[in-house]
């Protein structure tokens, strides 16, 4: 299992994240937390003409929240909200519906198809998109 879950790119991605911290000013902030691990994140988030503009996190995950959270930082700059749901719902539906990984700029995140098979694993790596998408609520778009 350790194998399977943890690979190296997994492990390089978790070792790397970007935008750490937070923003002095959010428009909107959120917490998710996973109940089975206790893996949390924290984002900041603020919008400008429909685009994400400004963006941290701060990450106290395992790898794997650790990696998907990685893809979010270098991603989510100039994201529009309904490409951040629509990478949310392809993260869903990849690991509990055995869907697609998304592609694109997001296709990075087709290292996390491997959890799929590990459903107490799916809070922890879904965690940054639950976060966001709190934000995204908290503002509206």
């Amino acid at each position: 299992m350790m194998n399977e879950l943890y690979n190296q790119r997994i492990l390089k991605l978790a070792a790397d994240i970007p935008h750490i911290g937070t923003l002095a000013d959010p428009q909107a902030s959120a917490d998710a937390v996973s109940r089975l691990c206790g893996s949390k994140v924290h984002v900041d988030l603020a919008l400008q003409d429909g685009k994400v503009s400004a963006f941290a996190h701060q990450v106290e995950a395992c790898a794997l929240g650790q990696a998907s959270s990685s893809v979010m930082g270098r991603q989510i700059i100039g994201s529009t909200p309904d490409e951040l749901r629509r990478v949310g719902k392809a993260m869903r539906a990849m690991l509990k519906e055995n869907g697609p990984a998304p592609e694109g700029r997001w296709q990075d995140l087709e290292v996390l198809q491997s959890v799929r098979d590990y459903s107490n694993r799916h809070a922890s790596t879904l965690l940054t998109f639950d976060a966001v998408e709190d934000c995204l609520a908290q503002l509206g778009v």
